[in-house]
Parts: structure tokens; sequence; C-alpha cells
């Protein structure tokens, strides 16, 4: 009976305005987890990305992950979760080893040890390494070298790319899962997350960008030849939408966040008053001038985030174009502003369909970063036996990383 038992996986995304926690679960002749829990709570406890309040954001999670175990019946000890906020940064790193076997046999701790030497990079103190991912090896001078175990040479060497954060944020959060008891399996950022869920092979072949506009920030990654090439975050989001709304329009916060969600167009069309009634009284608003407002903030963060497409020269050269998820992608009419900023395709990236989902009311543009997370959950494996039954189904152990997958060649850290 032990084989019949289900695996589960969680994703816990911790967002500026929400934490939402997606629960999958996987039988042996499934090829993705099922979700069958997708739970959100509020939070107020971040600033621009950042652990601001612990004891805020931990309410926000203990809400949506004990919602998450009613839903699922699972009890939920380990997850994982996102690092978020300006200080996230990518940078491209080498290492070169020589083989001193006799055979001079490339073996999997050759692979592992020049990985290792890729990561002596000077670093500032309060900077630490997240995640390192290697791109492709070299050995004897012959490049584009995918996966160099079994083949024979002197040098080794390898191109990678490093994820770092910063230490004090990186402990803030250390302090809100202490706080709820939950253990961070594996840390990754959203966009990288949500590459996985919404690009196919070909995209990431071709050279393509995931774009996660949240509230407070943009997640950005570059993928090309199936490689992170780039990985950054720009403080901007679509909080500053809500902001530039009621300065422009001289309303409150609130008032200006409801027209943003259910009144503001970047369309061609919008144009006229809208009105709404709002706690007793009725609002009139110019269609223009909210579109205009909108998609002033909306082309300063693509200006930035094509400032990070400079630094990999990758500026209008992905063929596989902008996908643009998160909450402020369902702003009507972002993916023509996208196009017409970036000079490339544009398309959005909650229309996915792949990933069977058991439960009801689901909005894919907003939990496509925490359905991301939950698959790395999958893909990178569990920290103990902790996500699974009493009895781990005994075909995990031979689980493969999908060709398709970007974590092929990642390593830990």
């Amino acid at each position: 009976m032990a084989e019949e038992k289900l695996a589960y996986f969680v994703g816990v995304d911790i967002g500026t305005t929400a934490v939402r926690c997606v629960v999958g679960e996987l039988t042996a002749d499934q090829e993705t987890p099922s979700i069958i829990a997708a739970t959100s709570a509020p939070n107020s406890g971040l600033r621009k990305g950042n652990v601001a309040h612990v004891d805020e954001v931990a309410e926000a999670v203990i809400a949506a992950v004990t919602e998450a175990e009613r839903t699922s019946g699972r009890e939920i000890k380990h997850a994982t979760i996102n690092i978020n906020g300006a200080h996230v940064e990518g940078l491209n790193s080498k290492g070169v080893i020589a083989i001193s076997s006799a055979d001079r046999q490339i073996t999997p701790d050759d692979r592992a040890r020049v990985e290792d030497a890729a990561t002596i990079v000077a670093l500032p103190a309060n900077k630490e390494i997240i995640q390192v991912f290697a791109k492709n090896y070299r050995l004897d001078n012959q490049d584009n070298i995918k996966d160099p175990v079994g083949m024979r040479g002197v040098r080794l060497e390898v191109d990678t790319h490093i994820l770092t954060a910063s230490i004090p944020a990186l402990r803030s959060l250390d302090q809100v899962l202490a706080k709820v008891e939950l253990m961070a399996s594996h840390r990754s950022v959203s966009s990288l997350a949500s590459a996985e869920v919404v690009l196919d092979r070909k995209q990431k072949d071709s050279g393509v960008a995931v774009v996660d506009i949240g509230a407070a920030t943009t997640n950005v990654v570059v993928i090309e030849d199936g490689e992170v090439e780039h990985i950054a975050v720009v403080p901007m989001g679509g909080q500053h939408i809500t902001n530039d709304l009621a300065i422009g329009l001289k309303t409150d916060l609130d008032v200006a966040e409801l027209v943003k969600i259910k009144h503001a167009s970047l369309e061609m069309r919008a144009s006229g008053e809208t009105s709404f009634v709002h706690g007793g009284q009725e609002l009139r608003f110019d269609r223009e001038k909210v579109k205009l407002i909108a998609q002033a903030r909306v082309e300063e963060i693509f200006e930035y985030v094509d400032r990070e497409f400079k630094k990999v020269r990758r500026s209008r050269k992905l063929p596989g174009g902008i996908v643009l998820i998160g909450g402020t992608s369902k702003l009507p009419g972002i993916a023509e502003v996208a196009r017409e900023s970036f000079e490339l395709p544009a398309r959005l990236g909650g229309n996915w369909t792949h990933i069977k989902k058991v439960v009801s009311d689901f909005d894919n543009a907003i939990y496509t970063p925490a359905v991301g997370l939950m698959l790395l959950d999958m893909l990178l494996g569990p920290v103990d036996h902790g996500h699974f039954s009493e009895s781990s189904p005994s075909w995990l152990s031979g689980w493969n990383i999908s060709p398709s997958s970007l974590l092929g060649r990642f390593k830990r850290h």
C-alpha cells in the first residue's frame, strides 16, 4: 500500500500585498502535480519586497498555510519560498580546475569541484549566494559542452550565473519562518519559478524574458539556450501605479486602487468618463487621464527592465519575446505597451492550462509564482522526507528533471 501513497509539494509566495500558498499532489503516473490547494492571505509587513514587520508577515504566512492545510488535508512543515527586493542580484562567474586522475576522465566530483570554484567570487560582506546555475562547460578549449561527465581532458572550465541576496534580508525572512515553524526547502525568485510554469522548451532555447510585475517589485529573468542568463529585481510595481493615480486624480489610496483594478486600461479605446459608488458617494474620473497616468508608470517600469536586458546585451534581441505575469499584468492593454516599449513580441503568461487544478476560483495570473515555487519544490527535491507521506513512494527516488527545466544543472547553496 505504501506505493499508492501520494507525494505532495508546497510553494509559498510571500508578496508585498499577499502571501499565497499552493499545494500540489503527485502520483506515479503523473508528470506534473495536481493543484489541490491554493490559498491567499493579505500581507502588510513588507516594504519594497523586504520584511519590515516580522510579526505581520508571520501572521500572513500562518493564515495562508493554515488554510492550505485545511483545504489539502496535509500538514505543511516544509515549502519552497521566494526571495524578493532590489538586493537580489545575479552575476556571471567562471570556474577552472585541473583534472588530476590518471585516465583524465571527468567524474561527477570533478563537475562539482569546478562549479564550487565558480562560487569563489568577491562579494560584499552583506551578500550571500543563494543559487548557482551552470550554463556551459569547456574542456581543453572545446566549448559549449552541456555536461562534461565521461569526457576526457586536462582543464575543465564552467560558466555560471550566480544569484545573490542581502544577508540581513535573508535573516529577517528566516525569523518569519521560525515564528511560523516552516522550513524553507529551497529559496528562489518568483520570475524563475514562474518560468517553469509559463515557458516551453522552444522559448527557453530561442531567448525569452519573464517579467513578473508585483505590487512593489518587478522580477526579471532572461533565459537563452535553455540557460539562465540574467536575474534582477526592479524596485517598482503596481503600488506605484496606485500612488500615481492617487496624486493625479487627487483621491484616496483605496479609491485609487479600485480605479486601477476595475477601471484603468492602457487600450487605445480607453476614453470617456467612468463612475462608481464608494462609501456611499458617486466618484467620477476621466478614462483618458487614468490611462495616461497608468501608462506613464508602466513605461517607466519597462524602461528599467530594458536596462537589465542591456546589461546582458539582450535589448531588442529576444526572439521568444516578453512574457508578463503578476497581478499588474492583468491591466488591459499592457502587452501592447510592452511590445512597443521593448520592440519585441509580448504576451500574458497567465493563460497556462497544462497543470491540473482541483481547486475552484483559481486566478492563474496571480498564482503563477506560487505554482512555480511548488514545481521547484518537486524538481529540486526535499531536504528530508518531510514533504512526503509517512512512507515515501519509492518511484520518487528515481525522479528525473524534465529536459525543458531550467534546473538540470542547478546547484543548491
